[in-house]
């Protein structure tokens, strides 16, 4: 509690302790902004990817597709055949095929426009939406087998899997970046408490012999240099954010460079950055001067 009253009230006496300007004090307030800078874009990224991937994953997750290969003379007679049958499976709210003209569409990212799709053979596609009960999938499949021999059932599983296991990738890779730099900002704080206390070595020893306790000497250190980080993390966040804001938005490709942003909420997450940065230089600069203290009363 006294530290904290320290940081919170100013005194003259004990600012002159720390040097104000110099080596120390550029290296606290650039590396906190950097840090602080980079956070904020690690945490934009990692929040767009978890979007990206959830959003692909919900999008897939109440489909499935139907793939029907069979003869010219009899494919019409299959796609027939599956529609009735889906009509009657329980769990299955909606089934419909999809025209030749909206799967050219989804082929135009890979061939491009203009496909001649009737000189190519391309198999019929039925979509299903589940209902909220779901179906039986292995049952489905065996009538399938039985009613329409050339369709097969997609249930999209092969492809939700992937996308679930890198959303929660990319959410562990996205703390991890934050724990990383949260990391190297205490060391870089660290060492430019340590220089500024070796620095400063004669004006310590001239302050124990005169009385000056040590938590006083400690809570010199601790205010600058946690007002520094404080400042430099303020002002990487802005910075940070309003590169973030300029980005651009989410297209309805989704598109996975598009959208790096934040939504709602999500952009009062940066504002807690500063606080963090500020904790960590607290504690780093605490223990490097309680670390010099200790070395010179042995």
């Amino acid at each position: 509690m006294k530290l904290l009253s320290g940081l919170l009230s100013h005194d003259r006496q004990a600012d002159r302790v720390v040097p104000p300007s110099g080596f120390t004090a550029q290296l606290t307030v650039f590396t906190s902004a950097a840090m602080a800078f980079l956070a904020v874009f690690a945490l934009a990224l990692s929040m767009a990817s978890g979007r990206l991937a959830d959003r692909w994953a919900g999008a897939l997750a109440g489909t499935a597709t139907i793939r029907i290969s069979a003869p010219p003379d009899q494919i019409a007679a299959q796609e027939a055949a599956v529609l009735s049958l889906l009509a009657t499976t329980p769990g299955i709210r909606s089934s419909r095929a999809i025209p030749p003209e909206e799967q050219t569409k989804l082929l135009e990212p890979w061939f491009g426009p203009g496909l001649p799709i009737d000189a190519l053979p391309l198999p019929r596609l039925v979509e299903l939406t589940e209902g909220p009960g779901g179906y039986d999938g292995e049952g489905l499949r065996q009538r399938l087998a039985a009613e329409a021999p050339g369709a097969v059932l997609d249930d999209h599983t092969r492809w939700r899997r992937p996308l679930a296991v890198a959303a929660e990738r990319l959410r562990f890779l996205g703390l991890l970046s934050l724990a990383l730099i949260a990391g190297a900002t205490g060391a870089m704080i660290t060492l430019a408490a340590n220089a500024a206390l070796s620095a400063n070595l004669p004006v310590i020893r001239v302050l124990r012999l005169v009385g000056a306790k040590d938590s006083y000497i400690v809570r010199a250190f601790v205010r600058r240099f946690t007002l520094r980080a404080l400042s430099g993390a303020a002002a990487g966040t802005v910075l940070a954010m309003i590169g973030v804001a300029l980005l651009p938005r989410a297209d309805e490709a989704g598109g996975f460079l598009t959208g790096l942003g934040f939504q709602g909420l999500g952009w009062l997450l940066p504002f807690v950055l500063p606080p963090i940065t500020a904790i960590v230089a607290f504690a780093a600069t605490r223990l490097a001067a309680l670390r010099t203290l200790k070395g010179l009363t042995r």
